[in-house]
This record gives C-alpha cells, structure tokens and sequence, in this order.
C-alpha cells in the first residue's frame, strides 16, 4: 500500500470517528433533553396541585363572600323594616300626646280654676 492509500484509509477512519462521535454527542444531549422534559413535567403536576387548592380556596372565600353580603342585605331590610315600625310608633305617639293635650286644654278652658288649683298642687308636690 502506497503513503496515498494509508493517509486516505486513516483519514475515512477519522471522518468515521467524528460522525461516530457526533452521533453520541446528539443521542447523549436528546437524552438529557428528554430528563429535563420530564423533570419540568414532573414539577408541573406538583405546581398544578398547587394551583389547583388555590383556586379552590380562591371559589370557596368567593362564595363565602357572597353569603356574607347576602345576609349583610337581608339585615339591611330588616334594619329598614324596624325603623320604618319605629317612625310609625313615634308619629302614634306624637299623635296621641297632641290629642291628650288638646283634651287638657279644652277641660282648662271650660274649668279654668280647677286647672289653676291642680297646677298649684303639682307645684306644691314637687
């Protein structure tokens, strides 16, 4: 074999070499992507649980939230239910303390003296 030959033989080997090593290299760095992949993927279901319970306490203080302002509502009606009743009970007796007036005034006018001696016990008694 000629010098030629040997260096073309050596030179097909180390070409060889190469594309067997640059083979290795890919497969080597796709299976350490495909590791990382899982890796993250793994980390996510983890997170996902996560986020999951927030979401779950997010609807769950949500809905309570909810009830709370309902039933703030109905204390509100209620609250305006029992002033209404209160006015009503007052304007009554707002009512009832001018009749009861009017009457003492009427019984003054048709008995003035009685009224004066009454006035001056109820002084007198105090």
């Amino acid at each position: 074999m000629s010098t030629t030959s040997i260096l073309i033989v050596v030179a097909v080997v180390i070409v060889l070499a190469l594309i067997v090593l640059a083979v290795a290299v890919s497969k080597a760095r796709s299976r350490r992507r495909q590791r990382q992949a899982q890796e993250i993927r793994e980390q996510a279901k983890v997170e996902t649980a996560k986020v999951e319970r927030r979401e779950a306490l997010a609807q769950e203080t949500a809905a309570k939230a909810r009830a709370a302002q309902a039933e703030a509502e109905v204390k509100a009606a209620e609250a305006a239910r029992l002033q209404e009743q209160a006015d009503t009970h007052q304007s009554t007796a707002a009512t009832s303390r001018e009749q009861l007036q009017e009457q003492l005034d009427r019984a003054d006018s048709i008995d003035p003296e009685t009224a004066k001696a009454e006035a001056t016990n109820s002084a007198d008694a105090r």
